[in-house]
């Protein structure tokens, strides 16, 4: 197998406008018979410009920015949720992610039922899944419950059951947005302690934080995204710094 890496080229990325132009008749209706100027249509979101990157086997980076930057977008982009738009990408290694945990959970069957779908989902086979369920089970640690639709599961309970399924095997490329929750601070204390470990088995990692400290902490390069696009690339006191100073 070729090194681990990422290389994106050119990378542009856009959110179709059609979900937020969508009226309903009434909408429609009112609109027309206000003539109401101010009322226009939106464009298309342009939320990854001209993104170029290469990121190598061993190395940690974190990705700052203020909200709405495409921190996440970039995320996703990676993990191969949303196609580009445009440019050339490549991705050489197994992904996993921490980020939208419950994507592919049926609010109606079991929770055991949810691991094997969020595990598919995941690319894992029958096989894995079968020889790493009990180990899931008990990391989630939700007693009868797993046996019971994941609907009367509280908030907390569905995180815990979607942390363990996303968290029982590694990848080559860990794409962590630290804004995650895990349940109540017992768990938080175990879900913790696994991140760690994944953190250091991974063969590269992509750390979406707000923390600087955190940051500074486990990446050794920082890339600061601002409207889309990639604003500094480099040493992680460098770019936080620069970052600091203009957002303080």
């Amino acid at each position: 197998m070729n090194n681990v890496c990422i290389k994106l080229k050119d990378i542009n990325l856009n959110y179709p406008s059609a979900p937020y132009n969508a009226t309903t008749i009434k909408e429609s209706f009112f609109h027309f018979i206000k003539r109401d100027k101010s009322i226009g249509i939106i464009k298309d979101v342009h939320a990854l410009k001209n993104i170029n990157l290469n990121i190598n086997e061993g190395e940690r980076v974190g990705i700052i920015g203020s909200n709405g930057a495409g921190k996440s977008t970039l995320l996703k982009l990676i993990a191969g949720i949303y196609p580009p738009a445009s440019g050339q990408m490549e991705v050489n290694g197994n992904i996993q992610s921490l980020f939208e945990l419950s994507l592919g959970f049926d609010l109606y069957a079991t929770g055991r039922e949810n691991i094997y779908y969020r595990s598919f989902l995941l690319g894992n086979t029958p096989k894995i899944v079968n020889e790493n369920i009990e180990n899931i089970i008990n990391f989630a640690d939700l007693g009868e419950f797993i046996n019971y639709p994941i609907r009367t599961y509280s908030a907390g309970m569905m995180m815990r059951l979607a942390f363990a399924v996303s968290t029982t095997l590694n990848g080559d490329i860990l794409l962590l947005d630290e804004a995650i929750g895990a349940g109540d601070a017992a768990f938080m204390v175990k879900a913790k302690k696994r991140i760690n470990e994944m953190v250091e088995k991974s063969k590269i990692l992509i750390l979406v934080s707000h923390d600087m400290l955190t940051v500074k902490q486990i990446c050794s390069r920082v890339i600061w995204l601002k409207n889309g696009e990639i604003f500094e690339d480099g040493k992680s006191e460098d770019v936080v710094k620069k970052y600091l100073d203009y957002v303080l």
